[in-house]
Protein backbone atom coordinates (compact mmCIF):
# COMPACT_ATOMS: atom_id res chain seq x y z
CA UNK A 1 0.00 0.00 0.00
CA UNK A 2 1.19 3.47 -1.08
CA UNK A 3 1.55 5.69 2.30
CA UNK A 4 0.91 9.00 2.75
CA UNK A 5 2.05 11.09 4.95
CA UNK A 6 -0.14 13.05 6.74
CA UNK A 7 -1.44 13.00 10.56
CA UNK A 8 -4.87 10.79 9.53
CA UNK A 9 -5.59 9.38 5.79
CA UNK A 10 -8.54 10.89 5.03
CA UNK A 11 -8.95 7.86 2.10
CA UNK A 12 -7.78 4.39 2.37
CA UNK A 13 -8.70 2.12 -0.58
CA UNK A 14 -7.87 -1.67 0.31
CA UNK A 15 -7.50 -4.53 -2.09
CA UNK A 16 -9.69 -3.41 -4.44
CA UNK A 17 -10.67 -5.18 -6.85
CA UNK A 18 -13.56 -4.43 -9.54
CA UNK A 19 -14.92 -5.89 -12.78
CA UNK A 20 -17.46 -5.25 -15.31
CA UNK A 21 -19.85 -6.98 -16.20
CA UNK A 22 -21.54 -10.05 -14.13
CA UNK A 23 -20.62 -14.08 -14.32
CA UNK A 24 -23.18 -15.55 -16.92
CA UNK A 25 -24.48 -19.05 -16.46
CA UNK A 26 -22.42 -21.82 -17.99
CA UNK A 27 -19.63 -19.84 -17.54
CA UNK A 28 -16.59 -20.80 -15.83
CA UNK A 29 -14.46 -18.03 -15.13
CA UNK A 30 -16.37 -14.56 -13.79
CA UNK A 31 -14.84 -11.95 -15.83
CA UNK A 32 -11.37 -10.43 -15.69
CA UNK A 33 -11.00 -7.47 -13.27
CA UNK A 34 -10.54 -4.05 -14.69
CA UNK A 35 -8.49 -3.30 -11.08
CA UNK A 36 -6.94 -5.61 -9.48
CA UNK A 37 -5.86 -5.31 -5.59
CA UNK A 38 -4.79 -1.78 -5.48
CA UNK A 39 -4.50 -0.42 -2.24
CA UNK A 40 -3.51 3.38 -1.48
CA UNK A 41 -3.90 6.14 1.31
CA UNK A 42 -4.60 9.87 0.90
CA UNK A 43 -4.24 12.51 3.51
CA UNK A 44 -5.94 15.87 3.92
CA UNK A 45 -4.78 18.62 1.57
CA UNK A 46 -2.98 16.10 -0.43
CA UNK A 47 -2.81 15.51 -3.93
CA UNK A 48 -2.39 12.08 -5.36
CA UNK A 49 -1.99 11.41 -9.18
CA UNK A 50 -3.45 7.67 -10.78
CA UNK A 51 -1.62 7.52 -14.47
CA UNK A 52 -1.45 5.40 -17.00
CA UNK A 53 -2.99 4.88 -20.81
CA UNK A 54 -6.51 4.04 -21.56
CA UNK A 55 -8.04 1.00 -19.72
CA UNK A 56 -5.57 1.23 -16.96
CA UNK A 57 -8.52 1.27 -14.45
CA UNK A 58 -7.74 5.06 -13.03
CA UNK A 59 -11.31 6.33 -13.89
CA UNK A 60 -12.76 2.88 -12.60
CA UNK A 61 -11.11 3.49 -9.06
CA UNK A 62 -12.44 6.59 -9.37
CA UNK A 63 -15.95 5.69 -9.95
CA UNK A 64 -15.20 3.39 -7.54
CA UNK A 65 -14.94 5.79 -4.85
CA UNK A 66 -17.44 8.22 -5.89
CA UNK A 67 -20.30 5.09 -5.41
CA UNK A 68 -20.91 5.19 -9.34
CA UNK A 69 -19.35 1.87 -9.30
CA UNK A 70 -19.52 -1.40 -6.98
CA UNK A 71 -16.69 -3.49 -6.14
CA UNK A 72 -16.30 -6.95 -6.24
CA UNK A 73 -13.84 -7.13 -3.45
CA UNK A 74 -11.49 -4.76 -1.25
CA UNK A 75 -12.99 -1.43 1.09
CA UNK A 76 -12.88 2.32 0.44
CA UNK A 77 -12.83 3.48 3.37
CA UNK A 78 -13.15 8.12 3.44
CA UNK A 79 -12.74 10.30 7.07
CA UNK A 80 -13.88 6.72 9.15
CA UNK A 81 -16.77 5.58 7.52
CA UNK A 82 -16.82 2.68 5.23
CA UNK A 83 -18.13 3.82 1.61
CA UNK A 84 -17.33 0.81 -0.74
CA UNK A 85 -21.85 0.30 -1.03
CA UNK A 86 -22.84 2.43 -4.02
CA UNK A 87 -23.80 6.25 -3.99
CA UNK A 88 -27.52 5.32 -3.34
CA UNK A 89 -26.60 3.05 -0.12
CA UNK A 90 -24.70 6.55 1.29
CA UNK A 91 -25.97 8.63 3.88
CA UNK A 92 -26.02 12.46 2.46
CA UNK A 93 -23.31 13.44 5.05
CA UNK A 94 -21.03 10.96 3.15
CA UNK A 95 -22.02 12.41 -0.40
CA UNK A 96 -21.20 15.89 0.02
CA UNK A 97 -17.37 15.65 1.12
CA UNK A 98 -16.85 13.48 -2.15
CA UNK A 99 -17.53 15.31 -5.36
CA UNK A 100 -16.37 14.47 -8.76
CA UNK A 101 -15.17 17.03 -12.04
CA UNK A 102 -15.41 14.71 -15.09
CA UNK A 103 -13.43 15.16 -18.21
CA UNK A 104 -16.81 16.15 -20.21
CA UNK A 105 -18.57 18.71 -17.92
CA UNK A 106 -21.55 18.00 -19.57
CA UNK A 107 -21.64 15.23 -17.08
CA UNK A 108 -22.54 17.39 -14.86
CA UNK A 109 -23.48 20.56 -16.10
CA UNK A 110 -27.07 20.49 -17.77
CA UNK A 111 -26.55 22.22 -21.74
CA UNK A 112 -30.45 23.39 -21.45
CA UNK A 113 -29.84 25.06 -18.37
CA UNK A 114 -27.96 28.15 -17.21
CA UNK A 115 -24.82 28.81 -15.17
CA UNK A 116 -27.06 29.58 -11.91
CA UNK A 117 -28.99 26.28 -11.93
CA UNK A 118 -25.69 23.62 -11.88
CA UNK A 119 -24.14 25.85 -8.77
CA UNK A 120 -27.54 26.26 -7.55
CA UNK A 121 -28.29 23.10 -7.14
CA UNK A 122 -26.14 21.79 -4.75
CA UNK A 123 -26.39 25.00 -2.16
CA UNK A 124 -29.89 24.01 -2.00
CA UNK A 125 -29.42 20.30 -1.69
CA UNK A 126 -26.71 20.46 0.96
CA UNK A 127 -27.38 23.96 2.75
CA UNK A 128 -30.96 24.78 2.04
CA UNK A 129 -29.68 28.48 0.33
CA UNK A 130 -32.52 29.83 -1.10
CA UNK A 131 -32.89 33.58 -2.60
CA UNK A 132 -30.15 36.34 -1.82
CA UNK A 133 -27.78 34.14 0.04
CA UNK A 134 -28.11 31.71 -2.90
CA UNK A 135 -27.26 34.14 -5.24
CA UNK A 136 -24.61 35.56 -3.12
CA UNK A 137 -22.85 32.30 -2.89
CA UNK A 138 -23.26 31.24 -6.37
CA UNK A 139 -21.17 34.36 -7.43
CA UNK A 140 -18.75 33.90 -4.65
CA UNK A 141 -17.87 30.51 -6.39
CA UNK A 142 -17.64 32.15 -9.61
CA UNK A 143 -15.32 34.44 -8.21
CA UNK A 144 -13.23 32.31 -7.08
CA UNK A 145 -12.44 30.38 -10.24
CA UNK A 146 -11.89 33.49 -12.03
CA UNK A 147 -15.16 34.49 -13.31
CA UNK A 148 -17.27 36.89 -13.78
CA UNK A 149 -20.21 37.08 -11.82
CA UNK A 150 -22.34 37.71 -15.22
CA UNK A 151 -21.59 33.92 -16.21
CA UNK A 152 -24.53 32.93 -14.16
CA UNK A 153 -26.77 33.78 -17.05
CA UNK A 154 -24.95 31.82 -19.45
CA UNK A 155 -25.65 28.49 -21.09
CA UNK A 156 -22.30 26.17 -21.44
CA UNK A 157 -22.27 26.52 -24.44
CA UNK A 158 -21.36 29.82 -24.65
CA UNK A 159 -19.01 29.34 -22.62
CA UNK A 160 -14.78 28.35 -24.03
CA UNK A 161 -13.47 24.49 -22.69
CA UNK A 162 -11.53 26.27 -20.33
CA UNK A 163 -14.29 28.31 -18.58
CA UNK A 164 -16.56 25.44 -18.78
CA UNK A 165 -14.03 23.27 -16.63
CA UNK A 166 -14.17 26.14 -14.21
CA UNK A 167 -17.72 26.45 -14.02
CA UNK A 168 -17.24 22.41 -13.18
CA UNK A 169 -14.69 23.12 -10.40
CA UNK A 170 -17.34 25.84 -9.10
CA UNK A 171 -20.23 23.43 -9.22
CA UNK A 172 -17.76 20.78 -6.90
CA UNK A 173 -16.60 23.23 -4.70
CA UNK A 174 -20.35 24.38 -3.67
CA UNK A 175 -20.15 21.35 -1.76
CA UNK A 176 -17.13 22.66 0.35
CA UNK A 177 -16.12 19.17 -0.07
CA UNK A 178 -12.75 17.63 1.43
CA UNK A 179 -11.91 15.23 -1.55
CA UNK A 180 -12.30 16.19 -5.40
CA UNK A 181 -11.99 13.50 -7.77
CA UNK A 182 -10.41 15.52 -11.24
CA UNK A 183 -10.68 12.52 -14.19
CA UNK A 184 -8.77 13.64 -16.98
CA UNK A 185 -10.31 17.52 -16.39
CA UNK A 186 -7.39 18.94 -18.56
CA UNK A 187 -6.61 16.58 -21.56
CA UNK A 188 -9.07 17.99 -23.27
CA UNK A 189 -7.50 21.43 -22.98
CA UNK A 190 -4.65 24.04 -24.62
CA UNK A 191 -1.27 23.56 -22.89
CA UNK A 192 -1.62 27.34 -21.59
CA UNK A 193 -5.38 26.71 -20.40
CA UNK A 194 -3.91 23.53 -18.42
CA UNK A 195 -1.33 25.44 -17.15
CA UNK A 196 -4.04 28.04 -15.67
CA UNK A 197 -6.30 25.57 -14.14
CA UNK A 198 -3.86 23.47 -12.59
CA UNK A 199 -3.22 26.78 -10.86
CA UNK A 200 -6.43 27.23 -9.84
CA UNK A 201 -6.56 23.85 -8.24
CA UNK A 202 -2.95 24.43 -6.47
CA UNK A 203 -5.01 27.89 -5.31
CA UNK A 204 -7.74 25.99 -3.90
CA UNK A 205 -6.27 23.63 -2.40
CA UNK A 206 -3.97 26.28 -0.40
CA UNK A 207 -7.14 28.05 0.62
CA UNK A 208 -9.37 25.06 1.57
CA UNK A 209 -7.28 22.06 2.61
CA UNK A 210 -8.96 20.27 -0.17
CA UNK A 211 -7.65 16.81 -1.36
CA UNK A 212 -7.74 15.58 -4.66
CA UNK A 213 -7.32 12.68 -6.55
CA UNK A 214 -6.27 13.57 -9.70
CA UNK A 215 -6.35 11.27 -13.03
CA UNK A 216 -4.08 11.71 -15.76
CA UNK A 217 -2.68 9.58 -18.72
CA UNK A 218 0.02 12.04 -19.03
CA UNK A 219 3.03 12.04 -16.21
CA UNK A 220 3.53 16.09 -17.03
CA UNK A 221 1.08 16.99 -16.45
CA UNK A 222 0.96 15.71 -12.74
CA UNK A 223 4.79 16.78 -12.17
CA UNK A 224 3.96 20.03 -10.92
CA UNK A 225 0.62 19.19 -9.17
CA UNK A 226 1.07 15.70 -7.29
CA UNK A 227 2.60 15.64 -3.73
CA UNK A 228 2.49 11.39 -4.71
CA UNK A 229 1.89 9.33 -8.06
CA UNK A 230 0.78 5.89 -8.28
CA UNK A 231 1.22 4.27 -12.11
CA UNK A 232 -1.24 2.05 -12.96
CA UNK A 233 -0.95 -0.80 -15.60
CA UNK A 234 -4.21 -3.10 -17.04
CA UNK A 235 -5.85 -2.27 -13.43
CA UNK A 236 -2.71 -2.91 -11.53
CA UNK A 237 -0.25 -0.68 -9.68
CA UNK A 238 3.28 -0.61 -11.34
CA UNK A 239 5.17 1.70 -9.07
CA UNK A 240 3.98 4.84 -6.31
CA UNK A 241 6.43 7.54 -4.95
CA UNK A 242 6.51 10.84 -4.93
CA UNK A 243 7.14 13.11 -8.46
CA UNK A 244 10.90 13.07 -8.05
CA UNK A 245 11.08 9.72 -7.50
CA UNK A 246 8.69 8.60 -10.49
CA UNK A 247 10.98 11.56 -12.57
CA UNK A 248 13.86 10.06 -11.64
CA UNK A 249 15.66 6.22 -12.27
CA UNK A 250 15.58 3.84 -11.64
CA UNK A 251 11.57 2.94 -12.92
CA UNK A 252 9.17 0.58 -13.69
CA UNK A 253 9.29 -0.64 -17.28
CA UNK A 254 6.13 0.78 -17.68
CA UNK A 255 6.73 4.46 -15.94
CA UNK A 256 9.94 4.08 -18.52
CA UNK A 257 7.65 3.84 -21.60
CA UNK A 258 4.98 6.97 -19.88
CA UNK A 259 8.19 8.99 -19.62
CA UNK A 260 9.85 8.29 -23.03
CA UNK A 261 6.30 9.01 -24.52
CA UNK A 262 6.43 13.32 -23.31
CA UNK A 263 7.55 15.15 -26.31
CA UNK A 264 10.83 16.27 -26.21
CA UNK A 265 12.33 18.85 -29.03
CA UNK A 266 13.94 16.24 -30.56
CA UNK A 267 12.34 13.02 -29.10
CA UNK A 268 14.29 9.44 -30.25
CA UNK A 269 12.23 6.97 -31.10
CA UNK A 270 12.20 4.42 -27.93
CA UNK A 271 12.24 1.05 -27.56
CA UNK A 272 9.53 0.70 -25.22
CA UNK A 273 7.35 3.07 -27.63
CA UNK A 274 7.99 1.01 -30.69
CA UNK A 275 6.37 -2.45 -29.11
CA UNK A 276 3.00 -2.71 -30.33
CA UNK A 277 0.19 -2.26 -27.57
CA UNK A 278 -2.05 -4.88 -29.27
CA UNK A 279 0.04 -7.65 -28.08
CA UNK A 280 -1.35 -6.76 -24.53
CA UNK A 281 -2.56 -9.78 -22.53
CA UNK A 282 -6.01 -10.36 -23.61
CA UNK A 283 -8.69 -10.08 -20.99
CA UNK A 284 -8.29 -13.71 -19.93
CA UNK A 285 -4.88 -13.61 -19.83
CA UNK A 286 -5.34 -10.37 -17.17
CA UNK A 287 -6.45 -12.66 -14.43
CA UNK A 288 -3.48 -14.77 -14.44
CA UNK A 289 -0.96 -14.34 -11.71
CA UNK A 290 1.79 -12.74 -13.70
CA UNK A 291 3.24 -9.42 -14.80
CA UNK A 292 0.72 -7.45 -16.81
CA UNK A 293 2.90 -5.73 -18.36
CA UNK A 294 5.97 -9.01 -20.07
CA UNK A 295 4.57 -8.80 -23.40
CA UNK A 296 5.71 -5.54 -23.89
CA UNK A 297 8.67 -5.21 -21.60
CA UNK A 298 12.21 -5.41 -22.94
CA UNK A 299 13.35 -6.55 -19.44
CA UNK A 300 11.80 -9.50 -19.06
CA UNK A 301 12.83 -12.28 -17.57
CA UNK A 302 12.55 -15.75 -18.96
CA UNK A 303 10.02 -18.50 -17.57
CA UNK A 304 9.59 -15.66 -14.16
CA UNK A 305 7.40 -12.41 -15.15
CA UNK A 306 5.01 -14.49 -17.33
CA UNK A 307 4.44 -17.12 -14.42
CA UNK A 308 4.79 -14.86 -11.16
CA UNK A 309 2.95 -11.55 -9.86
CA UNK A 310 5.90 -8.74 -9.91
CA UNK A 311 8.09 -8.08 -6.43
CA UNK A 312 7.26 -5.32 -4.95
CA UNK A 313 10.87 -3.89 -4.20
CA UNK A 314 11.21 -0.67 -1.73
CA UNK A 315 13.72 1.43 -3.69
CA UNK A 316 13.67 5.15 -0.94
CA UNK A 317 11.62 6.29 1.76
CA UNK A 318 7.94 5.38 0.01
CA UNK A 319 9.16 4.44 -3.86
CA UNK A 320 8.46 1.45 -4.65
CA UNK A 321 8.34 -0.41 -7.59
CA UNK A 322 6.50 -3.61 -8.86
CA UNK A 323 9.06 -5.88 -11.16
CA UNK A 324 10.81 -9.27 -10.92
CA UNK A 325 14.20 -7.19 -12.06
CA UNK A 326 15.87 -6.19 -9.17
CA UNK A 327 16.28 -2.17 -8.67
CA UNK A 328 20.19 -2.59 -9.62
CA UNK A 329 19.56 -3.84 -12.56
CA UNK A 330 16.75 -1.61 -13.74
CA UNK A 331 19.43 1.57 -13.05
CA UNK A 332 22.31 0.08 -14.82
CA UNK A 333 20.14 -0.74 -17.54
CA UNK A 334 18.17 2.67 -17.90
CA UNK A 335 21.13 4.62 -17.37
CA UNK A 336 22.76 2.89 -21.07
CA UNK A 337 19.81 3.74 -22.73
Amino acid sequence: MTQSHGVRPLLEVQHLQIAYGKKRLFQKQEPAPAVWDVSFELSEGETMALVGESGSGKTTIARAIAGLMTSRKGQIVFDNHDITKPISHRARELIRPIQYVFQNPDSSLNPRRKISYSLGRPLELFFGLSGAKKQQRMEELLVSVDLDVHYLDRFPRQLSGGEVQRVAIAQALAAEPQLILCDEIVSALDVSVQANILDLLKELQAKHGIAYLFIAHDLAVVRWLADRVVVLYQGRIMESGTPEDIFSAPFQPYTEMLLESIPEPEPDESLLLAKDPASDLSDDEVKRDCCPFVSRCPYQIEFVCDREVPLVQNVTGNHTIHCHVSVDELMQKQQTH
